[in-house]
């Protein structure tokens, strides 16, 4: 059955990444489906640019200052919407980039900082706020890209990416969105949150834009829309039927495998207490 006008009133949502892209798709998809929706991004500006005519035309979207490559802003962004005093049924991790070499403002490997560890420190500070508004979920956007990678190497976290166009790194940080949604689903059960990965589809979105020239023209050449990648993401943050399902991975707006690595009980175990250490979170 497809959604009605307003369905989601009365719930609240934090899209990371909501200025472009699927990210953005989402978030109007959402607050125009009546819920309330942060727009959680590190340009305001950019932000702003798609709030503001969701506003203008009676939906209630706000930008949420949030630099996932700097862990004190993600403290303060999680401070921020805390503070309001409002509810959080849904939050939805899109945000990410690919293809480039660099570290984060605290060091860690840049692709996998900003794809794994920004997110993971989000959700675990907004814990709280979500069991509080159960039933709620959290919805991490992965890749099939996750099947490229064979482990989490934990030893090169501090160093920048090394392989051609970071795609190496890109892979890996997208096995850790699996694994963290299986292992929050598993730390989390029975809270009333939820916890959904998933494969957008290949989509043709800024994620790509620090590849060079010829191999982004390359990647992105044959990948679908944001809108069309956007409809798995609302299918796990909204969709009744997951009700009460957890930690599982979907592609096309239905449930698949991931890989075999991605269903490590023990990695994600390790992955999720090795992110308390980086991020500084007590165990």
């Amino acid at each position: 059955m497809p959604p009605t006008a307003a369905d989601l009133a009365g719930r609240t949502f934090i899209v990371t990444g909501a200025n472009s892209g699927i990210g953005r798709v989402t978030a109007a998809t959402l607050a125009e489906r009546g819920a309330q929706v942060f727009l959680a991004c590190r340009s305001v500006g950019k932000g702003e640019a798609v709030a503001a005519p969701l506003r203008a035309g009676g939906a209630k979207a706000e930008v949420l200052h949030l630099d996932l490559a700097d862990l004190a802003s993600v403290r303060g962004a999680a401070a921020t919407f805390l503070a309001r005093d409002l509810p959080l049924h849904g939050l939805i991790n899109n945000a990410g980039l690919a293809g480039t070499r660099a570290l984060t403002r605290d060091g860690f490997e840049l692709t996998f900082g900003v794809n794994h560890l920004g997110h993971f420190l989000l959700t675990r500070l907004l814990e709280a706020r979500l069991r509080a508004s159960a039933p709620a979920r959290v919805v991490n956007v992965a890749s099939g890209a996750h099947r490229s990678a064979k482990g989490i190497d934990f030893t090169v976290l501090r160093e920048p990416a090394r392989s051609p166009g970071a795609l190496r790194e890109y892979g890996v940080s997208k096995l850790a969105n699996v694994l963290f949604t299986r292992e929050l689903a598993r730390r989390w059960a029975g809270s009333g949150v939820t916890a959904y990965a998933l494969h957008p589809g290949v989509v043709a979105t800024g994620i790509w834009r620090r590849l060079p020239g010829p191999l982004r023209w390359l990647i992105t050449r044959f990948m679908i829309s944001p809108e069309e990648g956007a409809g798995t993401t609302i299918f796990c943050a909204t969709a009744p039927e997951l009700a009460g399902v957890s930690g599982r991975y979907y592609d096309r707006q239905g449930e698949s495998t991931p890989s075999a690595v991605a269903q490590d009980d023990a990695l994600a175990a390790r992955l999720w207490d090795e992110s308390e250490k980086l991020v500084g979170l007590p165990p």
